[in-house]
Order: structure tokens, then C-alpha cells, then sequence
């Protein structure tokens, strides 16, 4: 009997990573593309919901200060930007994640022993939770949603990233909603 539930719990896990499908590309950073997908890959288990495809973009600062401006409304980049492009009743069937690389060298740069490919890791994982349903726009939102990113990223193999960040330096601004060609930021 155990073998049986053994046999069914592989696949269903089997069926899981093919329904689940990520693509990186992006105009910088492509070097971090296999770890960002590897790693995305394997959060997935520990989610009861995601799209069953994820596009994460890695871009540089003018590009994100522009897709900031346009969606958002707020001059500068940031570190990442979600766009969930079709929901069905049950959620996001497909979304994107825009990651800014500089913004992640910067970030990685503050924060001793930290890596740029796991602060992008740590920035699309965050985009992908969005995806999934997850806010972070009340404080307990905030830390509901960094707990598990800090959750997933150890069962993982990463470790804790979020925890170990020292506060923004600027103030953490709340976000408009700005529909435009049927997209709405995250």
C-alpha cells in the first residue's frame, strides 16, 4: 500500500513540472537564465497555485524606469515588475516578470556575501508569488509573503535572502493601478 501512495505522489510531481513551464530571457543578465529557472522550477512544488507558464525578463534600468513610468505610473526603475496576461477562474494561467539586473547588482552590492544571480532569483521568485495571489501592500501581507519567499528559497537549497536585507533606502511606495493594453503591474 505505501509503495502504491509512493508511486502516485511521483506522478502526480511528474505531472506538476510539465504542466509548469519558465522562460528566462532578457536584454542583460542572461548568464543568470538557468539558474533562475532551475530554481523557479523547483519553488513550484511548494505552492498550491502558480501559472502554468512564467516569463521572467531580465532588463537593465532604462528599460524598467520606462515599464515603472508607463504601468505604474513612478519615475525610476525598481526591482521587479509582474504582469499576470490571462487569469482563468482559478488564477494566473500565464505571467511575466520583469527583473531589473542592475537594481539587483546594487541591492547585492549592500548586503555582505550576497550573490547578484540569487538577489535576481530572489526578485523573480517575488514576481511569481504576486502571480500566485499574494500582496504585500499591508504589513501583514509584507510579511506574510517574504516568510515564505524565505521558505521556499531554503527547502530549496538557496537559503534565506529576504531576512538578511537591510530596509529599503527609499520609502516603499503604494501602487497605482494603470490599465494599459489590458496589462495591469503587480
Amino acid at each position: 500500500m505505501r509503495t502504491r501512495n509512493i508511486d502516485r505522489l511521483g506522478a502526480w510531481r511528474r505531472r506538476l513540472r510539465k504542466s509548469f513551464r519558465v522562460e528566462v530571457s532578457g536584454t542583460t543578465g542572461r548568464s543568470f537564465a538557468p539558474y533562475v529557472r532551475k530554481h523557479l522550477q523547483a519553488a513550484r512544488r511548494f505552492l498550491k497555485t502558480a501559472p502554468k507558464w512564467l516569463g521572467v525578463v531580465l532588463i537593465g534600468d532604462r528599460q524598467m524606469a520606462e515599464l515603472h513610468y508607463r504601468f505604474i505610473n513612478i519615475d525610476g526603475p525598481t526591482d521587479v515588475l509582474t504582469f499576470p496576461l490571462d487569469e482563468d477562474e482559478h488564477g494566473v494561467i500565464h505571467g511575466e516578470v520583469y527583473v531589473c539586473v542592475p537594481e539587483a547588482r546594487r541591492r547585492a552590492s549592500e548586503i555582505p556575501g550576497r550573490s547578484v544571480r540569487d538577489e535576481v532569483l530572489l526578485y523573480a521568485l517575488h514576481g511569481m508569488l504576486h502571480l500566485c495571489g499574494m500582496d504585500d501592500r499591508t504589513d501583514r501581507g509584507y510579511r506574510r509573503m517574504h516568510r515564505l519567499e524565505d521558505s521556499i528559497l531554503r527547502r530549496i537549497g538557496v537559503g534565506p535572502l529576504f531576512h538578511l536585507n537591510p530596509p529599503p533606502t527609499k520609502p516603499i511606495t503604494h501602487r497605482k493601478s494603470n490599465q494599459q493594453k489590458g496589462r495591469r503591474a503587480r
